[in-house]
């Protein structure tokens, strides 16, 4: 079994929730009492979530290339980023490290594409929904396209994730104005959703 180093804290209740998908995985795999040999390295979210809405993409690259080095450093054999927004970095982690690097948007179009999908809508963070990196990786290696809420129902959504969220809740409002939004994303043609905020909150 390899060793997976896991760059975490963004936010940490996120990141609960991929150490448990992890060990539920390996578990069912493997059975009996085994689980994730893993490595967990957590970063401080205040300080990310300052340099992400200054847009200092150079001082976040700067922290999680010194978070995957020391995982590495550490033993690890992999490296997983538990986040969307800031696989935003995954290209400066990549050349920084020696070891394979597992982006997220690998796993997510390959499960896409394996349930015959073709239009899909995804929900995060503003950067995650209104950059490139995600939309445009999964398009190009796939050839899936992917859809997104208006500028003002992003704004919501990134309003709900920053205050509500990472902190562990959402309000029932908020739910509802979730699932507003995803059906009129539906009615846009999209044949499912991605998010890394809905799956264990809505």
């Amino acid at each position: 079994m390899k060793t997976i180093g896991l760059i975490g804290g963004m936010s940490w209740e996120s990141s609960a929730v991929y150490y448990s998908l992890i060990n539920k995985k390996v578990k069912e795999k493997l059975g009996g009492f085994h689980s994730c040999k893993s490595i967990l390295i957590t970063v401080d979210f205040a300080e990310i979530q300052r340099l992400q809405h200054i847009e200092d993409w150079e001082s976040l690259n700067l922290l999680m290339i010194q978070s995957a080095k020391q995982l590495e450093a550490a033993g690890a054999e992999l490296i997983v980023l538990c986040t969307n927004t800031m696989h935003l970095c995954s290209p400066a982690i990549i050349k920084n490290i020696s070891i394979p690097f597992l982006h997220i948007a690998d796993a997510t179009g390959s499960k896409i594409a394996e349930a015959g999908l073709k239009k899909v809508a995804l929900l995060g963070t503003k950067f995650t929904m209104e950059k490139d990196f995600y939309k445009k990786y999964i398009f190009e290696n796939f050839g899936i396209e992917v859809i997104i809420p208006t500028a003002t129902e992003r704004d919501y959504i990134h309003q709900v994730i920053y205050t509500e969220l990472v902190q562990g809740e959402i309000l029932d409002e908020s739910r509802k104005g979730f699932q507003q939004i995803i059906k009129k994303l539906e009615d846009l043609g999209a044949e499912g959703l991605f998010s890394d905020v809905l799956k264990y909150h809505c």
